[in-house]
């Protein structure tokens, strides 16, 4: 018999139902990635607790098995022991479905003296280059092959024989999240000092920090736009917990309140969202935060804002389409301001299908001219985070959605649509 690969599953969702309970949300997506690549710093096991049972975590698990690392994962536990670390490259067809793959350039860098593979694949977000990591590496000392096939670095400080990379002062070109990201990675093994200025912050990139000062790592100015790194001989294995997902808690939130449900998120790190809180309470939703938690109520009168954002501590770029999807129920017209990504808006034409309103005044920025009644429609995920919005329409539809291209969802967030079907949202996932 045939089974269908998970890349063809497909929601079936029947809209117009308010959620209601609690829901937990899972470990974070964008910090277990970059944490797993720093494991391989270490010849000693790493035990890795609150770990997301997502694509993502798979597909760099078996990359790792294809580097000769000893891996195991049973949700929620990832254990790692990279007591050696295979000096191959790594081809096109594994890394060409993870962005994250790239976090794998620094490890590699310490580890083998250089790094070799493809151009990493993952959600196609506009223009992504590869020149701030590459230049962030350079300045430790790096060398970049020339190679128009794949990434191929190589450590060049030091005599032959003790290859080693060098720390340094130096500016991001851009705040880049996986950038900052291997900077660090490949910094706490370095000789000597290194600052790291115009630093990515977000908190999956204060948790990969966390993550390697418990590995014995020394690492100053966490949650700031500027590192500052002394660098050690080597590192030691450690036990760590994955902080929880900011992304999926802000999601839960605005599945709430798009059905005017009454839901209360656990295991939120809420000062992680703090626009986020702030944009929420301008829309007109009723909440209330707790010291881990948020209490999300029925709200009415849902308010047209300004939308903008920008690198943390600013709103998330990776919560715009689903608060866009929610301010297609607002009363008025939204404004839109994605700045870091020109293929982020196009999400809005599936939801076009679905009803929404809306009006594209450049690849940058939109208009949401609400309140529209959405409608059930065949639509398909372009992305993760469109992938989220469209769910989201789709709990607030009248009639029955489908969507397809569900991996997309599968691949960031822990099994989305069971959560919801405990908070009483009718899905069904076909094959």
């Amino acid at each position: 018999m045939k089974v269908n690969s998970p890349h063809q599953h497909r929601f079936l969702v029947k809209g117009g139902i308010p959620l209601k309970g609690q829901v937990r949300v899972s470990g974070s997506k964008n910090a277990i990635l970059p944490i797993l690549a720093a494991a391989l710093l270490t010849d000693e096991p790493v035990t890795l607790a609150n770990v997301p049972d997502i694509a993502d975590v798979h597909t760099m698990q078996g990359i790792l098995d294809f580097l000769g690392v000893k891996t195991e994962f049973k949700s929620p536990l990832f254990k790692i022991h990279a007591k050696t670390v295979s000096d191959k490259e790594i081809p096109h067809e594994l890394v060409s479905r993870l962005r994250a793959s790239i976090l794998l350039l620094a490890p590699l860098l310490v580890r083998n003296k250089r790094a070799r593979l493809a151009f990493p694949g993952g959600c196609v977000l506009g223009k992504r280059p590869v020149d701030a990591h590459l230049k962030a590496l350079q300045a430790l000392g790096a060398e970049v092959v020339e190679d128009r096939e794949t990434l191929h670095l190589c450590a060049t400080v030091g005599t032959r024989h003790t290859l080693s990379l060098r720390g340094a002062n130096f500016v991001m070109t851009e705040a880049s999240v996986t950038a900052t990201e291997n900077a660090v990675i490949a910094a706490v093994l370095a000789r000597g000092a290194t600052t790291i200025r115009f630093a990515a912050c977000e908190p999956h990139v204060q948790d990969l920090c966390h993550f390697l000062n418990a590995m014995g790592a020394h690492i100053s100015g966490i949650g700031t736009h500027m590192l500052e790194i002394t660098g050690v001989d080597r590192l030691h294995g450690a036990d760590y917990s994955v902080t929880s997902d900011y992304l999926e808690a802000g999601t839960l939130v605005l599945a709430a309140a798009i059905t005017g449900g009454d839901v209360e998120v656990l295991n939120v790190a809420p000062h992680h969202l703090d626009v986020f809180w702030q944009k929420l309470s301008e829309a007109g939703v009723r909440f209330t935060l707790g010291k881990n938690s948020v209490h999300v109520f029925p709200s009415q009168d849902l308010r047209a804002i300004r939308l903008q954002t920008a690198v943390f501590p600013s709103f998330p770029t990776d919560l715009q389409a689903q608060f866009a999807t929610l301010l297609t129920q607002a009363k008025g017209t939204s404004f839109i301001f994605e700045t870091l990504f020109d293929g982020r808006l196009q999400y809005l034409y599936e939801l076009e299908q679905m009803g929404a309103g809306f009006k594209i005044l450049n690849p940058y920025q939109a208009e949401i001219i609400g309140p529209a009644r959405l409608k059930g429609a065949s639509v398909a995920s372009c992305d993760i985070r469109a992938g989220a919005a469209i769910l989201l329409a789709a709990l607030a539809a009248k009639g029955q959605t489908e969507i397809s291209h569900v991996y997309y969802i599968d691949r960031g967030y822990e099994r989305l649509d069971e959560k919801l079907v405990t908070l009483g949202a009718k899905i069904k996932r076909l094959a």
